[in-house]
């Protein structure tokens, strides 16, 4: 049989694991530095998620929605809370393994989720459906990643070795047929290799994944975290989350989405144990909400959003960001919460210092962005050394 019929017939049986073609597994130090991608696809409103309750403008231009959190918020610090729904990041806030930042943007100028969300992943200034920020960092550093998507996102792309797993909804092929298919490839070193590191793959997410909840999100975060933990483990992975795009009834469908998230990082904290010590999790949104709520009692598409860092390496406790106000005169267009930072520059930082990445990397990860001034003791990550290099934007 030809070597491409080999490698065509390869590619049949990985896709009936709902796997790509898995390269070979490389050594890995136990305690190595972790990053989970967590992207939230619809746009989050952020004045309903970080709360500024020190805002006078708040309840006068959300007078229904802010009505209905107010009086659950979960307090943070310098008047700012969390949605009632995060009871686990704000445990994460007091034990110093959150740290949310404000008023973010990708310089992204228009309000079109698509545009937005390649945009980001891009990470470039522009965009590029074909090389993203993360893929440039785990082709820069060397290292394992995975995406719990059908798919390899953007934000992946650039790498070859990123590997892909989502739970299949059809019946697992016999064991019998990939016995046959190791039998035949038992000559080809490479393809033989292939399979088998695709079999293993599968049978460890499999056991930490029931298969009649498959595609919650809090089951995807399980799965991400058994494929991670160890010295055999994934170095980087990305999730995603959609359900944001509230433009009606938001108090009641961010409360469940909020409480969903919450609930399925709590579940990659568990699942990562010690890991979580050495890992920072990003959580961020394509663009924000209007500052004003509708008519329907939702918020339609803005520009600044919030991001989040949290985990066990994150010197959190604290809310970073300018926080620009919510006067008319404030607002970016009279309308949305203006940026007064850039979220590149917020991951390239963390990025710089979380996997000791130097600026001539950073600066083909981000090109449009530099890292954050460390003068004033920024540090955000709390367990490997600072550069001494970091400069304002």
């Amino acid at each position: 049989m030809k070597r491409r019929e080999l490698c065509r017939l390869a590619g049949v049986s990985m896709a009936a694991l709902s796997l790509p073609a898995l390269m070979l597994a490389k050594d890995a130090e136990q305690g190595s530095p972790k990053v989970v991608w967590v992207l939230l696809r619809g746009a989050l409103d952020p004045l309903h998620t970080l709360v500024p309750t020190f805002d006078p403008h708040l309840a006068k231009l959300r007078p229904t929605l802010y009505k209905a959190i107010k009086q659950d918020v979960l307090s943070l610090s310098d008047g700012y809370a969390l949605h009632p729904s995060l009871v686990n990041l704000h445990a994460w806030y007091q034990a110093n393994e959150l740290l949310p930042v404000v008023a973010v943007s990708s310089g992204y100028s228009s309000r079109s989720h698509f545009d937005g969300q390649d945009f980001l992943e891009a990470g470039l200034g522009h965009i590029d459906h074909e090389s993203g920020w993360l893929g440039r960092a785990v082709q820069a550093k060397n290292k394992r990643a995975l995406a719990i998507a059908r798919a390899t996102p953007i934000s992946l792309r650039s790498d070859a070795t990123v590997n892909t797993w989502y739970p299949s909804r059809l019946q697992d092929a016999s064991m019998a047929t990939y016995e046959s298919l190791l039998k035949l490839y038992e000559q080809d070193e490479q393809l033989s290799t292939l399979l088998q590191n695709g079999l293993d793959l599968q049978q460890q997410a499999n056991s930490m994944q029931s298969t009649q909840r498959q595609g919650r999100f809090v089951d995807l975060a399980r799965s991400c975290a058994s494929l991670m933990v160890g010295p055999e483990g994934n170095d980087c992975a990305m999730l995603e989350l959609g359900g944001w795009d509230t433009h009606k009834a938001q108090a009641n469908r961010l409360a469940r989405s909020l409480k969903e998230l919450d609930k399925g990082l709590a579940v990659l904290k568990e699942g990562l144990g010690g890991d979580w010590q050495n890992t920072v999790v990003v959580v961020g949104t394509e663009f924000g909400r209007t500052a004003k709520e509708n008519g329907t009692g939702g918020t339609d598409h803005g520009t600044a959003s919030a991001l989040f860092f949290a985990g066990g390496a994150i010197n959190g406790g604290r809310v970073l960001g300018q926080w620009p106000g919510l006067s008319e005169r404030a607002l970016f267009q009279k309308r949305d919460l203006r940026p007064t930072s850039n979220m590149y520059s917020w991951l390239a930082t963390v990025l710089g210092e979380h996997w000791q990445m130097s600026q001539q990397e950073l600066a083909q990860v981000f090109p449009s962005a530099s890292t954050l001034a460390n003068s004033d003791g920024l540090n955000l990550v709390s367990s490997r050394s600072q550069s001494n290099s970091m400069r304002v934007i």
